[in-house]
């Protein structure tokens, strides 16, 4: 275990939501000063630890929370058929437990997908919570649009089901991945995406994937659904978004302008599919800048 991954597991808890143990970041320390809390969902195949370098300063001036998805990080990792309901479900319960009314969403990657979902149901009345804002980064909301990388191919390819234990699988392959996808001129260093990859792999999660990355089926199927919430959604929306994602192509951005003029939207040259890893400052600066 890395010395950041260990201490990013001593800040938060585990805590039933949904029928399964979940770990959640509270940082509630300065006073909210009359904002809105901050609800952050991460993207796959990684975990809330990706914020690490951001949430001091987010929660300077309101409550954030964060928590790993089902399968994800710290939380239960149970071999089951993964869902976006079921991710929602837990954002949902884990509201209703902190007693969170009024919201603002930061989501990435698939993240997005599972935010578009709490937007969808929000419009239809089905969930009483009010978003404030929101803000987004990199994340294939235009699945037709994205490159999918060999290995997410690879992981598609395989069925359902979870992989046999001496499959071979492992933290420092799913590093080289991850660096794979990092923009020109990233400054992620090899510890922050060793931290990354360790809580990934805990409890058998490596042999998870080919079941978590059934998010990209469900996007094919329901697109209209979730990225259509993230278009119509009446609340205010600001996206940050790295240049060099491989995957989430920045020209997903500029078919979102065309649907949300109004949204405001900062590219961040040099970087890629991690930009909370990656430029940490840049990205605090943007999330900030769509929170006020």
């Amino acid at each position: 275990m890395t010395a950041a991954s260990d201490r990013w597991e001593s800040r938060g808890g585990r805590i039933p939501l949904a029928g399964f143990e979940v770990f959640v970041v509270d940082i509630d320390d300065a006073g909210s000063g009359g904002q809105e809390p901050l609800l952050v969902i991460h993207g796959f195949p990684t975990s809330s630890f990706d914020f690490h370098l951001v949430v001091d300063q987010l929660a300077a001036d309101r409550r954030v929370v964060l928590f790993d998805m089902v399968g994800y990080g710290l939380s239960a990792k149970p071999d089951l058929a993964y869902t976006v309901d079921i991710q929602a479900e837990v954002a949902v319960a884990l509201c209703e437990r902190l007693g969170l009314d009024r919201i603002s969403l930061l989501t990435h990657d698939f993240g997005d997908t599972v935010g578009g979902e709490l937007l969808a149901r929000q419009e239809e009345g089905r969930w009483p919570v009010e978003i404030v804002r929101r803000v987004i980064t990199n994340g294939s909301i235009y699945i037709q649009m994205a490159h999918l990388s060999d290995g997410q191919k690879f992981l598609l390819s395989l069925p359902d089901q979870r992989l046999d234990d001496s499959a071979p699988m492992d933290a420092t392959t799913l590093a080289t991945s991850l660096a794979a996808i990092c923009g020109s001129s990233s400054t992620v260093s090899p510890e922050e995406l060793a931290g990354t990859c360790e809580l990934a792999a805990r409890a058998g999660g490596l042999q998870l994937l080919p079941r978590t990355i059934r998010y990209i089926e469900e996007r094919r199927r329901s697109e209209t659904r979730f990225t259509g919430a993230i278009e119509d959604h009446p609340s205010p929306l600001h996206v940050v978004w790295g240049a060099d994602d491989p995957i989430a192509v920045v020209g997903m951005v500029d078919r979102l302008r065309e649907a949300r003029p109004d949204a405001g939207v900062e590219i961040l040259d040099g970087v890629g599919h991690f930009p909370m890893l990656e430029a940490p400052e840049r990205f605090l600066a943007g999330v900030q800048r769509g929170l006020t």
